[in-house]
């Protein structure tokens, strides 16, 4: 192991002692406030401190048997000594490739609540219906990683499809989840309206950003317009009845936000901003990526919309990511929320990208 890399190791270690002792202090563990940020600083440093104490027997147990082979041994106690050795010398290969894993610089966005917005794109009508049959995928695949979700606004078709809708998604870890669908999505698939059998590409586009917290960002509200109007579509009794939704236009960047999921006007008020400062959250965040990193795109793509990521054809059973160059054939798992293979893919290979850059 390099130095640069065991210094880095050897003060995460030192400073994880230095945090359990801080916290062993009554008066440190008093205050709430540092006594949370030094726990969350704890459990960062943990993974990476339990790692390098491996690393470390491991890094003993090769010098050891270096030592003894370098003896005069017995033929049959000298080949368990280089069995041993060589066991070691894997380890340590290993557990430092992990270490340099854990040291990457983490996606401080990765613990955040999700904001997720799907639009109907090309194919007219089946566009729409795929647009609600991704809308079923990420609602199953939430549910089963126990998150709880939320649609704040969406625009049903006549034949149960969605031109668009926009839903957010509650839990730790949600952003670093679903972090990799942002995109186009393609499908093909024979339409439930084609009589003659032919096979039909359509598309849905994808765009996911974190949620925003109120001190991230400041909005003039002389640069709001806010509009209300009656709720449309299947929803309840309330529909139609009072002016309950909400659409807020910022004037500056010209983005539109609409919220008409609650009855209370004040309660989709509050959502419809939540989303907008979401949205320009991601703005900022995606003007400040292409500026460090100009045009230059990475293994598992931007999330720009533009690009197409991922097809899904019905008929042979497939879904392709295109990124990656993944293929499974399991769509009907896939598309009933089962997209843990996909997704951790996704963050290996960007993984292997970020480690790559670190060399």
């Amino acid at each position: 192991m390099e130095k640069a890399l065991y210094d880095r190791l050897c003060a995460a270690a030192d400073r994880r002692r230095e945090i359990e002792e801080q916290l062993c202090d009554p008066a440190v563990a008093s205050d709430v406030q540092a006594a949370t940020k030094l726990m969350q600083e704890l459990s960062r440093l943990s993974p990476v401190a339990e790692k390098f104490n491996e690393w470390q027997q491991a890094d003993s147990t090769v010098q050891e048997t270096k030592e003894l082979l370098e003896d005069t041994l017995d033929k049959d106690f000298r080949a368990l000594v280089f069995e041993e050795h060589e066991s070691a010398l894997s380890d340590c290969e290993k557990l430092e490739e992990e270490l340099r894993i854990l040291l990457l610089p983490r996606d401080p966005n990765d613990d955040r609540n999700v904001i997720l917005e799907i639009r109907a794109g090309t194919g007219g009508e089946e566009g729409a219906l795929f647009a609600g049959t991704l809308l079923r995928m990420y609602s199953m695949y939430a549910q089963a990683k126990g998150y709880r979700i939320s649609v704040l606004n969406a625009t049903p078709t006549e034949l149960g499809g969605y031109k668009e809708v926009t839903m957010e998604i509650h839990g730790t870890g949600a952003y670093s989840r679903f972090k990799f669908e942002s995109g186009v999505h393609r499908v093909q698939r024979v339409p439930e309206t084609e009589t003659q059998g032919r096979i039909h590409t359509s598309a849905a586009t994808v765009a996911v950003f974190p949620e925003a917290e109120d001190v991230e960002i400041d909005i003039n509200p002389a640069d709001l317009q806010i509009d209300t109007f009656r709720a449309g579509g299947a929803g309840g009794q309330h529909i139609n009845k009072t002016e309950s939704a909400i659409r807020i236009t910022h004037l500056p960047t010209g983005l539109v936000v609409e919220c008409q999921d609650e009855r209370s006007q004040y309660k989709n008020k509050d959502k419809a901003m939540k989303v907008l400062k979401s949205r320009l959250l991601e703005s900022e965040r995606r003007k400040q990526a292409e500026k460090q990193a100009g045009e230059r795109r990475s293994m598992v793509g931007s999330g720009d919309r533009s690009e197409k990521i991922r097809t899904y054809n019905y008929h042979q059973y497939r879904v392709t990511d295109h990124r990656i160059g993944l293929t499974l054939y399991k769509i009907e798992n896939i598309l009933n929320g089962d997209l843990d293979e996909l997704i951790d893919a996704l963050i290996t290979a960007d993984t292997a990208e970020k480690l790559a850059q670190s060399e």
